[in-house]
């Protein structure tokens, strides 16, 4: 396990990174741009999440975030310029729609690659490989993983899958409560609603470095599943192959730890070296 720190504040304010957020305009409409490739004044229209700073983080215009990061990297090696970016936000329950729906071209928003949305979507990558664990409350002794959550209850986002995992496989009498954001399961852990939040390590990780969180709340640590990261395509496209090559360049050039770096500074955090980096092939994924 690779062990990286960070100043919690660099976290906390993952709106500010703006050598990670310079370019690229909000909104979640846009016209024309087409994936691989530029030419003249075309834009790519790009999915991330707006609120989970170090990954996705929207603020004053601004976009900060290791997805964000990867996406204005894969961007450039297809002929992109950053102020050809247009970012989009995309929630979980959205991300399958928005392809379909030609509202972007792509999606970097901590899409784990599964069965079922292969289906529908196609990915490249991955790029990321997490792990799913536990945020909890920093006195909470009980809940040690998966396996000590029945009778508690556990939220997630609407449109993840991890909360749900965790019933069919750790505990089935735990009890489910969705909310659309992190943030909103955060709230109502503080409020007792709930006792615990499960998504991807480092998405927990940059929720309880947050300045009105800390101290409040901790990671259990105890991973247990494999998240592979994938970018999120309109299904029969054909640029898996390119945007591979310019994730496979991003890691090489050393630019791929250089961004995970600097975007999880502040956290007691470990990946897995073992998973990470991934080395997608040339197919989709």
């Amino acid at each position: 396990m690779r062990k990286i720190r960070y100043g919690m504040a660099a976290m906390a304010a993952g709106a500010a990174l703006v050598l990670s957020a310079c370019g690229g305009g909000s909104g979640s409409e846009g016209g024309g741009g087409e994936t691989g490739g530029s030419g003249g004044g075309d834009k790519v229209r790009i999915g991330i999440k707006y609120d989970q700073p170090g990954l996705g983080f929207s603020s004053s215009g601004q976009f900060s975030g290791f997805d964000v990061d990867v996406a204005k990297y894969v961007a450039k090696e297809l002929g992109y310029s950053e102020d050809q970016i247009e970012f989009v936000e995309s929630p979980s329950a959205n991300r399958e729609n928005m392809l379909a729906n030609n509202q972007v071209d792509m999606i970097f928003a901590t899409y784990s690659i599964t069965d079922e949305r292969k289906t529908t979507v196609d990915f490249a990558g991955p790029y990321f490989v997490a792990g799913q664990d536990l945020l909890v409350r920093a006195d909470d002794t009980e809940i040690t993983g998966p396996d000590s959550l029945d009778g508690k209850n556990l939220c997630s986002v609407t449109g993840s899958t991890s909360a749900q995992r965790i019933k069919d496989e750790h505990a089935a009498n735990v009890n489910l409560v969705e909310r659309p954001s992190y943030a909103e399961c955060v709230t109502a852990m503080q409020g007792g609603q709930i006792d615990a939040v499960t998504t991807d390590d480092i998405i927990l990780a940059g929720l309880a470095a947050q300045p009105n969180n800390a101290g409040k709340y901790k990671v259990v640590g105890n991973p247990f599943s494999e998240e592979n990261y994938g970018v999120g395509l309109p299904k029969g496209t054909d640029k898996c192959a390119d945007i591979n090559a310019a994730i496979n360049k991003m890691v090489e050039d050393g630019a791929w730890e250089e961004a995970l770096n600097k975007n999880t500074e502040g956290v007691d955090y470990s990946y897995n070296e073992d998973l990470n980096p991934p080395k997608p092939t040339e197919a989709c994924a």
